[in-house]
């Protein structure tokens, strides 16, 4: 059989990486990894700058002269089907409310309007590329969540996203979840974080990563904002874990480097919750990420060939 490759692609909210995959084996060409960090609110036309220059660097360094597709992994609120960006009030992509990704895409590269661009959620992305990782995930249910600039979250039953019925949140989405004064992902993100430590310090941080930093060189109130944090995820997680009768959950995202500081007291309030389930930090994020993405077009080209 021929060997297909696609270009996955992880969107964030503060960065791009993109990477080749050789979908037969849905593995990834090392070479080709490369990742930019940007500003996702600066116009349009800036950020394309900055994703048509992360691509063509990484097919460049892959060697390969021809794609099957490219597979996206995106925040949401997105249309995945038609490409449609309904992202807004999340202090990120903001100029981008209503926008044709996929024709930006294409356009940007210049493929045609019919050369595959397909999307998916990047929680859901994550969550289908730890289990292509992991052969013994394919036959279970998995519950995966995202945790960096927003709350990510998705449901695996034997690799497939379970996104409607009795066993998962509307749409498998968690950030908007009612949860104490607010919605989850007020608690359980980035924002959230230095909420936590500007309520118990009083000072203003800028970032999660100086709240780490702070955590790390030993600051008391620091690591109290990352307990806060685990013990808040749990208590939103714990619910849906039992509903949905999950056998094993993992935890992404830039934040899960953290997982020193929040994961004892997250793994104690579950428990607390009566949750039994096998908890893991995610190694490698963003190779998921561009594995589960890519799954779409393994799925897509695999099952009907």
């Amino acid at each position: 059989m021929k060997d297909i490759f696609a270009i996955g692609l992880d969107i964030g909210g503060s960065h791009i990486t993109a990477g080749v995959i050789a979908v037969n084996d849905m593995k990834l060409l090392e070479p080709s990894l490369y990742k930019e960090s940007f500003d996702s609110n600066l116009q349009a036309n800036q950020v394309m700058d900055i994703w048509e220059r992360v691509i063509r660097t990484s097919w460049k360094n892959s060697g390969i002269k021809e794609f099957f597709g490219i597979s996206v992994c995106m925040p949401g609120p997105f249309d995945y089907t038609n490409g449609i960006c309904w992202i807004k009030g999340q202090t990120k992509y903001e100029h981008f409310y209503g926008l044709d990704v996929r024709k930006l895409i294409q356009d940007r590269l210049n493929l045609s309007d019919d050369f595959p661009v397909l999307f998916e959620n990047d929680a859901d992305s994550f969550g289908k590329g730890e289990v292509f990782k992991n052969v013994e995930n394919r036959s279970k249910k998995v519950m995966a969540v995202t945790l960096g600039t927003g709350l990510g979250a998705c449901f695996i039953d034997k690799g497939e996203a379970i996104t409607s019925g009795n066993q998962v949140p509307t749409d498998g989405e968690l950030y908007n979840a009612p949860y104490k004064e607010s919605i989850a992902e007020d608690y359980v993100s980035a924002r959230g974080l230095i909420a936590n430590y500007r309520e118990l310090s009083g000072v203003a941080i800028a970032s999660g990563l100086e709240i780490f930093d702070l955590a790390t060189a030993g600051d008391v109130l620091a690591i109290q904002a990352f307990r806060k944090l685990g013990e808040d995820l749990a208590r939103i997680v714990a619910p849906w874990l039992k509903i949905f009768e999950a056998d094993s959950f993992i935890i992404g995202g830039k934040i899960a480097n953290a997982s020193v500081f929040f994961l004892p007291f997250f793994e104690e309030k579950l428990k607390n919750e009566g949750c039994k389930v096998t908890v893991s930090i995610s190694s490698d994020n963003e190779i998921a990420a561009l594995l589960g993405a890519t799954s779409l077009i393994y799925k897509e080209y695999f099952n009907e060939n």
